[in-house]
């Protein structure tokens, strides 16, 4: 063989050794799988009776793996003790449960799986399978079903558990704080309806618990609660609607500490109105004392004088039904100088106050010393108006549209507790024009009055609101251009505020409906929208 035709067939022979390499490294693909993983067997069955094992195998035709578990998986009635299930963080083709709890006789349990599990390559759900068992002769088959509301907010949080508790000898109002409920299940993460399945004959309280710790007891502090008005017989053919709420909480002080000289922090659990901070120690004859609240933390600031050398203060804090003794370190601490925060900066509204707050108790208020102008440098008049508590002075003064204002504050103009005083300091607002804002007009059908109409964001928040006590249009003028969303607070008390609900004291959050806008609110444009009330 010549030297050509040997070369000729080795380029062919590596050639045909690259292209079998190519088609063997170059998958031709397909359709994604989307079949969930198939369940073949489980030891021992589904809905056995007569259980008395303590480890449960389900077997797959593929690979599964488990995600989520932790939220996922609803056992009913609650262990103790969790069971170990796995695998956990790894692929098997069967999950085992090891249960270390004791089983109650002539029970049937039931686990709840949710999505959490899942075949391994895919991560296809084997949705909401439920393995059922009973330790006695039969599976309970009785279903309780309805569904999840918000008591304010448009709609209701995610993973709400909601419960059973059978009505017994033993039932009292506080097995909620105290003990798991018999049956429950969860909402999980897609739906507001639930279903709790496999219950016995009998009375029960129904709940429901937006359960922040899952130890499927309500904790008033973290957790939402909702119930029904009574309790419930099982068979039942109803669907029960439950209003989720936030409780207020009940007030209790926590311990005080000082903060700096003559300053006591007081810090406070619930609503500190009418809340009491006394000083039970011997003070001279020219001892004074000033609360103030603190922006944006639950805290009560003591502030007192002349300094007292003395190693600790006795306080007796009380409110209502509430009263405890507190002993406060003193020490020797540099005071809080005197400072002033001016609020809304940039643009004010044409009703709104201009707010002058203090970092210390503001004492004294020399008026004279505060000048108002606007544009044309024309000196306006203007009201004042203290608030002890927040340690704010409000300014109003008529604003017209489209304006400059110049707030000017002298030195001295404000004298503190400690006898400090300010300096010079200056402030610039402005208005915007009328043609900036959006308008709309409401007209209620059907409203049982008195009501709060009030337009939200998107979190809830209220933006602006007005209070009526009879059949009237509402008009709302001067509204920046947004999404907002309509919330109407039934008020049945009178009191001209959204009261949330008690669980013990059975009372049920105020009526609230929502409604969405027609359109969103834009600049120099009006909008007539009519509310319609079913109830």
């Amino acid at each position: 063989m010549n030297k050509t035709l040997s070369n000729f067939i080795l380029a062919i022979f590596i050639g045909l050794v690259f292209i079998n390499c190519a088609n063997r490294g170059t998958p031709e693909g397909g359709p994604k799988d989307e079949t969930p993983p198939v369940i073949v067997k489980a030891e021992p069955e589904n809905y056995s009776t007569n259980f008395k094992g303590n480890e449960i195998k389900i077997y797959f035709d593929e690979y599964v793996k488990m995600k989520d578990i932790q939220k996922q998986l609803i056992i009913s009635p609650p262990m103790d003790t969790q069971p170990d299930i796995r695998p956990i963080g790894s692929a098997s083709k069967y999950i085992t449960i090891k249960i270390y709890d004791t089983l109650q006789p002539n029970t049937t349990y039931a686990f709840n799986f949710g999505n959490s599990i899942t075949d391994n390559n895919e991560g296809n759900p084997y949705p909401y399978y439920r393995y059922v068992f009973s330790t006695g002769n039969y599976i309970d088959s009785l279903t309780v079903k309805g569904n999840i509301v918000d008591a304010l907010k448009r709609e209701p949080e995610t993973f709400v558990s909601v419960a059973l508790y059978e009505v017994d000898s033993t039932f009292t109002d506080s097995i909620v704080y105290k003990e798991k409920p018999k049956y429950i299940t969860n909402t999980l993460d897609s739906v507001t309806t639930f279903s709790i399945e496999n219950i016995k004959e009998g009375k029960y309280m129904l709940m429901a618990l937006k359960d922040n710790n899952g130890d499927n007891k309500f904790q008033q502090k973290t957790d939402q609660i909702a119930f029904h008005k009574s309790f419930i017989d099982v068979p039942t053919d109803s669907l029960y609607t439950l209003k989720l709420f936030s409780e207020a909480l009940d007030f209790n002080a926590t311990r005080p500490k000082l903060v700096s000289g003559e300053k006591i922090a007081f810090g406070y659990e619930g609503d500190y109105k009418n809340m009491q901070i006394a000083i039970t120690s011997d003070t001279p004859e020219e001892f004074v004392k000033r609360i103030t609240k603190d922006e944006k933390t639950d805290t009560l600031y003591y502030w007192y004088k002349p300094r007292l050398e003395v190693d600790s203060l006795l306080f007796k804090v009380s409110k209502g039904d509430f009263e405890k003794d507190f002993t406060v370190r003193i020490s020797d601490q540099k005071r809080d100088s005197l400072t002033l925060k001016a609020s809304p900066s940039g643009t004010i509204g044409y009703k709104e106050p201009f707010k002058i707050s203090g970092s210390t108790p503001l004492l004294t208020f020399d008026d004279s010393k505060i000048t108002v102008i606007d544009k044309d440098s024309t000196k306006l008049d203007f009201t004042s108006k203290f608030d002890t508590i927040n340690n704010t002075y409000e300014l109003n003064f008529d604003k017209t549209e489209d304006n400059n204002y110049k707030v000017q504050i002298l030195p001295e103009a404000f004298t503190d507790f400690f006898d400090n005083k300010n300096d010079t300091l200056n402030y610039g607002i402005k208005t915007k024009k009328e043609s900036d804002f959006g308008y709309i007009r409401f007209t209620l059908n059907n409203a049982k009055y008195p009501i709060i109409l009030q337009l939200t964001d998107n979190k809830g928040e209220v933006k602006y609101e007005q209070y009526s006590t009879k059949p009237e249009v509402l008009d709302f003028y001067n509204l920046d251009s947004g999404k907002y969303f309509i919330r109407v607070v039934f008020d049945t008390n009178g009191n001209k505020k959204y009261d949330t609900g008690n669980y013990l004291k059975k009372i049920q959050p105020e009526r609230v409906s929502h409604f969405e806008m027609d359109e969103d609110i834009r600049p120099d444009w009006g909008l007539i929208q009519t509310l319609n009330f079913t109830e």
